[in-house]
């Protein structure tokens, strides 16, 4: 079954949700750290949030999806990070993903992005026209786990960094 959720951007009154979301989409994740939700507060924190979308579901937030910047070591500028995508394990094969990445896509397109780059499942990312790269990595992760797309017309070259708040391997408030 397909749902058809309302899609919109984040609220303040979202956060404490997107959180609780987040741990429960990646919580039986095996290949997980189970930092998600942190990253997307750290993101969120740093100002780092290009786009922050959510999928409603009989008002409740059943899923969340991040971009944010990336620094690519041509200094190529204009490109972005996808990630984390969560969806509630309820809701998860249902299209409600794919209608977050679709829209997240749209909107990065809307606001001149040059490309979007993705860490994830090589079944699932081409779909939306995602590639491997060769001219550009993401140091520690396989090349059959890193896919770009492009809309400015030429790939960069080099190696992707993520925003900072994608190293974050503790609760921030315990350092607090």
């Amino acid at each position: 079954m397909t749902l058809n959720p309302l899609l919109r951007d984040e609220t303040p009154a979202d956060i404490p949700v997107i959180r609780a979301v987040t741990l429960a989409a990646f919580e039986d994740v095996g290949i997980s750290h189970h930092t998600e939700h942190w990253i997307v507060d750290a993101l969120r924190a740093a100002g780092a949030l290009t786009l922050s979308l959510v999928a409603v579901v009989e008002n409740q937030v059943v899923g969340h999806i991040a971009f944010s910047p990336v620094t690519i070591s041509d200094s190529s500028e204009g490109w972005c990070g996808l990630g984390p995508l969560s969806v509630l394990p309820p809701y998860q094969n249902q299209g409600i993903g794919q209608a977050l990445v679709r829209l997240g896509l749209s909107r990065l397109r809307h606001l001149n992005a040059q490309g979007c780059c993705v860490v994830g499942h090589p079944a699932y990312y081409p779909r939306f026209g995602f590639q491997p790269s060769s001219t550009l990595s993401h140091e520690g992760v396989p090349p059959e786990f890193f896919f770009v797309l492009s809309w400015g017309g030429q790939t960069p070259q080099g190696t992707v960094t993520f925003h900072s708040g994608f190293e974050i391997d503790h609760d921030p408030a315990e350092s607090a």
